[in-house]
């Protein structure tokens, strides 16, 4: 997945400056970012804290970790399984 140009922290400053009572199409301007994006942003990180947003991103991570392993274990079940249900 593509990394976003803008970290956590700042995707939070922007959606703050929007709730201090910037226009919406003002801010996504001075910062160069299209409408939807922002709005993309407001639905995953509306209403959090940067604290809040750091730990979110790192669940995330363990998250795609562990259905990794979760992934190849179950791959190497199926491969024994079949080993195991040859004749020899």
């Amino acid at each position: 997945m593509k990394r976003s140009r803008f970290s956590d922290e700042q995707i939070i400053g922007i959606l703050k400056e929007q709730e201090a009572g910037a226009a919406t199409a003002e801010v996504c301007r001075r910062h160069g970012v299209s409408g939807a994006t922002f709005y993309k942003w407001k639905a995953k990180f509306g209403g959090l804290e940067v604290t809040e947003a750091k730990r979110l991103r790192t669940l995330e991570e363990e998250n795609a970790r562990l259905k990794k392993l979760l992934a190849e274990a179950m791959l190497d079940i199926a491969v024994l399984k079949d080993i195991s249900t040859k004749k020899w």
